[in-house]
């Protein structure tokens, strides 16, 4: 993995966050060189306040608060324990960021979702913190304001190439209004991949197109557009690369999408199979030409991915809220 992360700049984070697992598997990870950063999101969180046993004694003195005071308590104790365990890869420029998301039910609310990314920013008090902003029209203003402040941003739910180019001129806005400074705030704008083959492999292969390859074009035509957008402090994050069932390999989505100057974020079974793979050989992205010849094809065999991307998107940041208001309706 030193190799990959050295001769590609491709980086490898962990999508997952739990109490316990910080301060055993994590430091494994990061002792083992696997894994250089590590992200959050409002399902994750879900999974580990809502079954975990850790979060039991914090909760007895929490009590007087309300449930959404509860919960940010909660994310922000572990966001500090990962920041800290990552503190010696950002400060020699080797990632070491874990990501929070914002309130989900703000996607609309551009002011909304600023304060509370600051708020939680100041809180947190860790530099190596990147704050989650859904790519939406008051997502991109907010991605713009706190690119501005330092504050560096994770632009997340990006499935379609539009949302991608909104994201890189967000950034684009941000980092001119920031002027000239020593030290950049950082970066990523994350592709959301296997979600594309779940809902549309059955339908693809009767039309003779190759199983499990919507996403990873997708995800590669969106790629191009972030390269070509020169923007240094900027890299793809390929996300929802974790494979569901045994159509695949395990670690299918990542050693499809070993690309330079990008970053995976998977789940702990993925990495492990990646890890165990030793299939650590750098891909060269299809060319823009050949995906166009792909999409091409899939559109004249009736695939409209407008309505495709606005199907996923709406189904994302869905499940994103309904995770979130299952947290605090728990918290109560």
């Amino acid at each position: 993995m030193r190799k990959l992360r050295e001769n590609l700049n491709f980086s490898l984070w962990c999508d997952f966050l739990e109490r316990d697992f910080l301060d055993n598997g994590f430091l494994k990870l990061l002792k083992d060189e696997t894994v250089n950063g590590v992200t959050s999101n409002p399902a994750i969180f879900k999974d580990a306040i809502l079954t975990s046993t850790a979060y039991k004694k914090d909760l007895e003195g929490l009590s007087p608060l309300t449930a959404k005071e509860k919960y940010e308590n909660l994310a922000i104790k572990d966001i500090q324990i990962s920041a800290n365990h990552l503190a010696k890869l950002y400060e020699d420029g080797d990632d070491g960021f874990v990501s929070i998301e914002v309130d989900p039910n703000l996607c609309d609310d551009a002011e909304a979702t600023i304060a509370e990314a600051k708020s939680l920013y100041e809180r947190i008090g860790k530099k190596n913190v990147m704050i989650k902003i859904p790519a939406t029209s008051a997502g991109y203003e907010a991605i713009s304001e706190l690119i501005s402040c330092g504050i560096s941003v994770n632009s997340t739910l990006i499935f379609s190439p539009s949302q991608a180019q909104n994201c890189v001129e967000a950034y684009q806005k941000g980092y001119e209004k920031l002027g000239d400074v020593e030290v950049k705030p950082k970066g990523v704008i994350s592709v959301f991949v296997s979600r594309f083959d779940r809902k549309l492999d059955e339908k693809l292969t009767s039309l003779g197109s190759v199983a499990g390859t919507l996403g990873i074009m997708n995800a590669t035509k969106i790629y191009h557009k972030i390269e070509k957008s020169g923007l240094k402090e900027v890299k793809t994050l390929f996300a929802s690369t974790g494979v569901k069932g045994d159509s695949y390999p395990a670690d299918y989505y990542i050693t499809n999408l070993l690309y330079k100057n990008s970053v995976n974020t998977a789940p702990l079974n993925t990495i492990d199979a990646f890890v165990k793979s030793e299939n650590f050989i750098w891909k060269l992205p299809q060319s823009e030409e050949v995906i166009e010849e792909f999409f091409s094809k899939i559109e004249k065999d009736g695939i409209d991915m407008e309505v495709v991307y606005q199907e996923l998107i709406d189904d994302g940041l869905s499940s994103f809220v309904d995770a979130f208001d299952e947290i605090l309706e728990s918290l109560k």
